[in-house]
């Protein structure tokens, strides 16, 4: 029996070691070049913009145990609120209840539209509850349009009333936008028309 020679190969053993060999080194750095590209990092939450047209948010402060409702109003839809949370333009995204079911301190609710019709907008909040009987409670209203998806809102309105009891409701806000979603400045007032009522079962 003859012992083998690792270096009395055949010459076509060889090149076909050579070639596959290289063909898996070329596979390899395939693979190293285009692994960053397979998996692109994560995007920073923090640049995403906010999703809606017309943006209106209330916040009152995170020492107040209180469940203030914000309700809205666009044109040629009806009320939005804690009832009613969704309309044919606008959605109630968030129902804060003050400390109940809350796991943050802040006192924040937000509703979004879809589209900026032109038009009236009704603002109003509703003292609900208020458990720790701090009275009065600074609610601040903030109202913002979005028109291009790619740009941060422009903040419209903002400003501030004071509930004093309980099943208080308020107008905050009754304004127009124009067809390009501009704020007609003329058209802002809180003349009260109530939208909590309307939604009573």
């Amino acid at each position: 029996m003859q012992a083998l020679d690792p270096l009395d190969d055949d010459p076509a053993a060889t090149v076909f070691r050579d070639v596959i060999l290289l063909a898996l080194l070329g596979f390899v750095a395939l693979v190293i070049l285009l692994l960053p590209h397979i998996n692109p990092p994560e995007k920073n939450t923090s640049d995403l913009m906010t999703p809606g047209n017309v943006i209106v948010e209330i916040k009152w402060p995170e020492s107040i145990d209180a469940d203030v409702d914000l309700w809205v109003r666009a044109p040629g839809d009806g009320a939005v609120g804690w009832s009613q949370r969704g309309g044919a333009i606008f959605d109630l995204l968030r129902d804060d209840l003050g400390y109940l079911n809350d796991l943050t301190a802040a006192n924040h609710e937000m509703a979004y539209s879809r589209g900026v019709p032109h038009g009236e907008y009704v603002v109003n909040v509703h003292m609900y509850r208020n458990d720790t009987e701090i009275w009065p409670v600074p609610v601040y209203v903030i109202v913002s349009v979005k028109l291009d998806i790619d740009k941060p809102a422009r903040q419209v309105l903002l400003g501030k009333v004071d509930l004093v009891r309980v099943d208080q409701e308020e107008t905050v806000y009754r304004f127009n936008l124009n067809e390009a979603g501009g704020l007609l400045p003329h058209t802002v007032n809180n003349l009260y028309t109530s939208l909590f009522d309307s939604q009573r079962l």
